[in-house]
Order: C-alpha cells, then structure tokens, then sequence
C-alpha cells in the first residue's frame, strides 16, 4: 500500500478559530473513542458540541460563553447555503445544518453514508429540518483527490449523491490502486451520465478549485482526519452512533426554537 499523501496545513488559515478555541481550553473532537475516525484527534483543535459537559461549564465566564459561542458561529459559517448546490440535500432554509468534512477512500466515512445518513435523510432532511452538505477533505493520497474532481464531475450532471452512494456501496481498500478516473468513469457509466464529459468535469479547473477551497476551509478549523461533523457550527467526530446524530440535530432544532 502506498504513502498516503499529506498537505501542510495551513496555519494563517488556522488562525482566527484556534485563537479562540485555545482561550477555552477545549478541544474539537467529541467522543473519539465510541466511533471511527480516519484522523490524528490530537491534532485538531475547535470546541465541542452542545450535550459535552465540557462545552458549557459552571465556571464560565460570560467572556468565555461568548468566545466559544463566536467559535461555533465561524464554523457555522463554513456552510455553503448555495440554492441548487449538486453537493447538498434539503432545503437551503432547513434550521440545522450538517456539514460534512469527508472523503471516498475513508472506510468510516462509508460506514456513516451506508449506516446513519439514509437515516437521517428520511427523519430530517424529508421532513425540511435538515440540511446536509458534503465538503471535500481528500488527505488519505492522490486517489482520494481524484475521487473528490469525480465527485465534482458527477454533480455537474446532478448526480452527486448517486455517485456518492455507489462508491461507497462497494468502496476499495485506501489507495489500492483502484481510483482512477477510467474506473470513476465506469461507475459514472453505469449510472447513465456522460462519460466524455465526466473525464472532461473530472479534470477541469473548477473541480481542483472546488476540492481544495473545501479542504482549506477544513484545515482553517484543526481538521485532521474524517469523517468530521459541523451541526450548527458544533463540532461533531466519527462514523458515531446514529442515536449521537440524532441528538446532536435534535438540541439544534430545540435551540433553533424548532419542534419535530
């Protein structure tokens, strides 16, 4: 198996979240150990999600209250909210919003797509309470970045989440070899989208810019590994549990004022 490649980080982009999360003495990733996780934990740094009795407490000071509250929102804003975007299901208006900092060659990031998110699609994002976004962070080698243009590709014929899900339904070993833009053609193929024009989208500018804005974006908050979750801006670890999910979008939806 070869080296995975790995980027530098980039630390002036790191900055204005770290700075505040640091002051907090909290740390990004929640519950590392109840789920998979691809990534060094350790390296990351960001606060934690609304039931961690670290995120809120007793002692904090207002000064505090309100930093870690700015943290969340900076990583709130990361969503796209893009009407039409080909990488997100549910409505642009859905009161939470999940992103999800991830890649093909992951093998938890498959057990997530395969085991929680139908779920959620069908309790949440059918019902207009959610929205899920997939942001691109395709650090396990050159595969995984290919895999990423080919999944830009496949949503420039609005196929995104087919493409997604069957890569997923029958995922090779991480850089194995298997990901290059033929066979990504081949699953493009089968899902009746243009193969000519796939390799064409696969290959372009706009693909490469699109990826790695995502990845910078992810790194910009003390990303390291995925599959990693933003609920609200609340940072959420691993293929968890989808009961942990659920409860992260439900006090979303309750701070949201919204009932299901």
């Amino acid at each position: 198996m070869s080296e995975p490649t790995r980027r530098t980080r980039p630390r002036s982009l790191m900055l204005p979240v770290v700075a505040l999360v640091a002051l907090l003495g909290l740390t990004f990733w929640l519950l590392p150990d109840r789920g998979g996780g691809s990534g060094d934990a350790g390296d990351a740094a960001a606060a934690s999600g609304p039931s961690d009795a670290a995120a809120a407490p007793a002692q904090d000071s207002p000064e505090q209250k309100a930093a870690r509250e700015e943290a969340f929102a900076q990583m709130a804003a990361l969503a796209r909210l893009e009407p039409g975007d080909p990488l997100a299901l549910g409505d642009v208006d859905a009161p939470v919003v999940l992103i999800n900092y991830s890649e093909f060659q992951c093998p938890f990031c498959g057990r997530y797509s395969r085991e929680t998110e139908p779920t959620l699609v069908e309790e949440y994002v059918d019902e207009g309470l959610l929205r899920i976004e997939w942001h691109d962070f395709p650090y396990l080698g050159q595969e995984s970045t290919t895999a990423a243009h080919a999944g830009r590709a496949a949503g420039e014929q609005g196929a995104f989440w087919e493409f997604h899900e069957a890569i997923f339904a029958d995922q090779p070993s991480p850089n194995s070899g298997t990901l290059t833009p033929e066979y990504l053609a081949d699953v493009a193929a089968d899902l009746g989208l243009d193969r000519e024009q796939f390799l064409a989208d696969l290959a372009s500018e706009e693909a490469a810019a699109g990826v790695e804005r995502d990845f910078q974006a992810g790194m910009s908050i003390g990303i390291s590994g995925t599959p990693a979750f933003l609920v609200n801006g609340r940072p959420l670890m691993g293929a968890q549990p989808t009961e942990t999910f659920q409860q992260f979008i439900d006090e979303a939806l309750a701070e949201a004022g919204v009932g299901r």
